[in-house]
C-alpha cells in the first residue's frame, strides 16, 4: 500500500472486462491502479487515459519491479491459471475474473501457491450483490421457504457470429472452455451458494447452431440431486435467436414458491411464502454493455470494495477461493457426465 493507505492494482487483459475493472479501481477513494497489461499492443491506445504504464505480458509487468498490491486477472479463461499462479508467487494478492480455472486441479494449484504465499484469492461473482440475490439468500438463511423439493435454473442467451469472431478466443475449448464456463458460471455459483453440492448428475448436450464457430455444445439438460436434499436442473444454451432471453431460478419449496428472473437473473417475479409477505427490493444496476451483447449485472463495484475491505482487515471475502473452485468443479463434473451428445 502507498503512504496515503490506497491498495494498488495491476490489470492483465484489458478487453471488456479488464477495462470494467480498471475503471471500478479508479472509481475507488481508497484503490489506486498503477499499472496495465495485454498482448495486444494497439489496445495501449483504449486505455492510454489512465495515465498509467503499459505491458506487453504479465511477466514484463512483473519484472519492471512497480510496486503494487493486487493483480486483477481479466484474461480468457484459460489463462487464468497460469497467470494467478505467476502473480502469487510473486508475492501478489489476485482477482480473478470467473471461472477460476478450467479443472479443479487448476483451482487447488492455486489456492495451494496463496496459502503457500499468503496471499488471498478474490473470485470474481458479482451476481452475489444483486438484490434479489441478497434477499433471497436471507430467505433461505431462515429456513422460510422450509424444506427444499425443486430448484430449476434457466438460461437461455444469444450468442452468434457477432460474438464468436474467428481468430478469437471465444469458442475455443482451450481458452474459453465452454458455455457454462464463459456465459453461465454466474448462475451456477448462485446456485451452489443459496442451495450447496450437487450429486447424481446426468446430462444431455448437443450443438445446435455453432458448428462452425465453436468447439463445444450450445446447449444442455442437465438433472441432479442436491447434496442437502432436493434436485435441481440447469437448462442452457446460447441459441436464443438475436438476444438474450432470461436468466432465472425457480425454487419450490415446503412452505412457498420463489422465482427470480429476467435477462439476468435479476427480477423477483414470484413471492409466495407461507405467512410471509413480497417485499419491495431496491433497484439493481444494469447488465453489463458489451457492444451487440450484455452479460451479467454491473456489481464489480461491489467486489473492489470487498477486496479493498479485507486487506484492510474490515471484512471477509464474499467469494472466497474454495467457492471459486467449487463452482469449477461443479461444472467439470456436469461436462463429464454427458450422457449424449450430438
Amino acid at each position: 500500500m502507498t503512504l496515503n493507505g490506497k491498495i494498488k492494482f495491476a490489470v492483465v487483459g484489458c478487453g471488456h472486462i479488464g477495462k470494467r475493472h480498471a475503471a471500478m479501481i479508479s472509481n475507488n477513494p481508497e484503490a489506486e491502479l498503477v499499472a496495465l497489461a495485454d498482448v495486444k499492443e494497439t489496445i495501449a491506445k483504449d486505455v492510454a487515459s489512465y495515465n498509467v504504464p503499459f505491458f506487453t505480458s504479465l511477466t514484463q509487468l512483473l519484472e519492471s519491479e512497480i510496486p503494487f498490491d493486487v493483480l486483477c486477472v481479466a484474461t480468457p479463461n484459460g489463462l487464468h491459471e497460469e497467470q494467478a499462479l505467476q502473480a502469487l508467487r510473486a508475492g501478489r494478492n489476485v482477482v480473478i475474473e470467473k471461472p477460476m480455472a478450467l479443472t479443479k486441479a487448476g483451482c487447488e494449484r492455486i489456492i495451494y501457491e496463496a496459502l503457500h504465499h499468503h496471499r488471498q484469492v478474490f473470485c470474481v461473482m458479482q451476481n452475489r450483490y444483486s438484490p434479489p440475490m441478497t434477499w433471497l439468500k436471507e430467505v433461505l438463511r431462515k429456513n422460510l421457504l422450509g424444506n427444499i423439493y425443486l430448484v430449476q435454473v434457466n438460461c437461455y442467451w444469444n450468442r452468434d457470429e457477432r460474438y464468436y469472431v474467428p481468430g478469437n478466443w471465444h469458442g475455443t475449448k482451450n481458452l474459453d472452455g465452454g458455455v457454462l464456463y464463459t456465459q453461465f458460471s454466474h448462475f451456477i455459483d448462485i446456485m451452489f451458494w443459496l442451495f450447496g453440492d450437487i450429486e447424481n448428475i446426468k446430462g444431455k448436450f448437443t450443438n445446435f447452431n455453432h458448428k462452425q464457430l465453436t468447439e463445444f455444445d450450445d446447449s444442455g439438460f442437465v438433472n441432479f440431486d442436491f447434496v442437502n436434499g432436493g434436485m435441481g436442473c440447469i437448462n442452457f444454451s446460447t441459441s436464443a435467436w438475436n438476444e438474450n432471453l432470461e436468466s432465472s431460478i425457480t425454487i419450490i419449496g415446503e412452505n412457498g414458491t420463489v422465482k427470480v428472473g429476467g435477462q439476468y437473473m435479476n427480477e423477483l417475479q414470484v413471492c409466495k411464502i407461507k405467512n410471509y409477505e413480497m417485499p419491495v427490493l431496491p433497484p439493481g444496476n444494469p447488465p453489463n454493455d458489451y457492444g451487440p451483447y450484455k452479460g451479467s449485472a454491473a456489481n464489480h463495484h461491489y467486489v473492489f470494495q470487498n477486496v479493498v475491505d479485507v486487506l484492510k482487515g474490515r471484512a471477509a471475502i464474499t467469494t472466497n477461493a474454495l467457492e471459486g473452485l467449487k463452482v469449477v468443479e461443479i461444472i467439470q463434473k456436469i461436462y463429464n457426465n454427458n450422457h449424449q451428445s450430438a
